[in-house]
């Protein structure tokens, strides 16, 4: 399943099929679609965690509205993987929780 029309991005444009790195494993996605589309694309589901319980996060609202697709991208946390355009070579984790100033993002 992938985002062909995206509320806020818009429709998705099909360019070059890239690579991104999601928690040590490659997987293909296409430039410029939304992180997210290319995470679920792949199976992946849980994009974080919640600090005291560890319940699973994932896609949700789908226009960056809500905090639940917050990943660190690129060793940037609380990036909004629903509205963050693929770019090759990112490298992306699961996060645990949110960042909080000059908090551990819990990578």
């Amino acid at each position: 399943m992938r985002v062909m029309k995206h509320p806020i991005l818009g429709p998705l444009k099909w360019k070059t099929v890239v690579n991104i790195t999601v928690d040590g494993r490659v997987i293909p996605a296409v430039e410029g679609e939304p992180i997210a589309s290319a995470l679920i694309a792949a199976g992946i589901m849980t994009f974080r965690r919640t600090r005291v319980t560890k319940e699973p996060r994932g896609y949700f609202c789908g226009i960056g509205l809500c905090s639940d697709c917050m990943m660190v991208v690129d060793d940037v946390p609380n990036v909004r993987t629903c509205i963050t355009p693929v770019k090759d070579g990112m490298a992306i984790k699961t996060q645990l929780d949110l960042e909080r100033a000059g908090g551990d993002h819990g990578c």
